[in-house]
């Protein structure tokens, strides 16, 4: 997606900082995805006026996080990235209550706020990504979830053209999934958080970690879990019972470590990693009658 030079002036205005022909491989945690500007926005408060000068030029649009749950399509792509500012994310606390912006990384919230003897998230430190991912896919692992910690959420709302703020009661969190709209861009949240010892929380840290290090392919170019877990299943136990660990299509491949995780292990496309879910998916169902529900999000031309 090309932007023409006046629209360029005026996005440097709004104080953006417009790259081109940027390779949203080198963005993404599988190492896949084709070419387009980057926008990367100064300020929140902003993003109306710029949201109002791509929609009045006709140009598509997208917000990027922290890339690690997303499978793009190659080439050169029809629409535009944006990022919110990621130069030192603002992170505080007031007692019990942390005050994140949307695009501090996931793990480093939960490091930040263990420090100040703030517990609660420890499941959550190996979980890849920005705090917004998190927060529109209700991350969670080892029993923890984000969404029953949340009170307020700060957003900008597509369908009104505006930036405001939802109470966490307000909002619906279940597995996996949010009452958030396909197009709301989380920009701040605020957690209530239960008090406990440093000390303590970093031994569950450690803990999660060394789960994670004997059991997730943290070395290699991953999107995390592919497919959600079905009522009271685990897609990964399917997949491994069929024994399709380290299956693959052209560099697209099963990790050998957890089988819900796939890897790209050199130059993987899109169109062969979806090949690949395509036919584990396929799989799954003609075995177990279990149709998975996708995980990772694609974006398509």
């Amino acid at each position: 997606m090309r932007i023409d030079e006046k629209t360029v002036a005026e996005l440097r205005k709004l104080g953006v900082d417009v790259r081109q022909g940027i390779s949203l491989a080198d963005e993404t945690s599988l190492g896949i995805g084709g070419t387009t500007h980057e926008l990367l926005l100064e300020r929140y408060e902003t993003i109306p006026d710029v949201m109002r000068l791509l929609d009045a030029r006709k140009i598509p649009h997208r917000f990027l996080g922290g890339g690690t749950n997303v499978l793009i399509a190659d080439g050169e792509l029809p629409w535009v990235v944006l990022h919110l500012p990621k130069a030192k994310p603002g992170m505080r606390v007031e007692g019990n209550t942390a005050y994140v912006d949307a695009s501090a990384d996931l793990g480093g919230m939960v490091t930040f706020c263990a420090k100040h003897d703030l517990g609660g998230m420890e499941g959550l430190i190996g979980v890849p990504g920005s705090v917004g991912g998190a927060l529109r896919m209700n991350a969670g692992a080892y029993g923890t979830q984000i969404g029953p910690l949340v009170r307020e959420v700060e957003l900008y709302r597509a369908s009104k053209g505006e930036i405001e703020t939802l109470r966490g009661a307000d909002i619906h969190f279940d597995y996996r999934h949010t009452s958030f709209a396909p197009d709301d861009v989380m920009l701040r949240v605020t957690l209530e958080l239960a008090s406990k010892p440093y000390r303590e929380i970093l031994a569950g840290i450690r803990v999660c970690n060394e789960k994670r290090r004997a059991s997730q392919p943290l070395n290699q170019k991953s999107a995390g879990c592919i497919f959600k877990n079905p009522p009271g299943g685990s897609a990964g136990r399917m997949i491994d019972e069929l024994q399709l660990k380290g299956h693959r299509v052209g560099d697209a491949m099963v990790s050998d470590r957890h089988a819900n995780f796939f890897v790209n292990t050199g130059h993987a496309s899109c169109s062969d990693m979806m090949k690949l879910i395509d036919d584990v998916r396929e799989r799954v169902h003609g075995a177990f009658g279990v149709e998975l529900e996708n995980e990772v999000i694609f974006w398509q031309n």
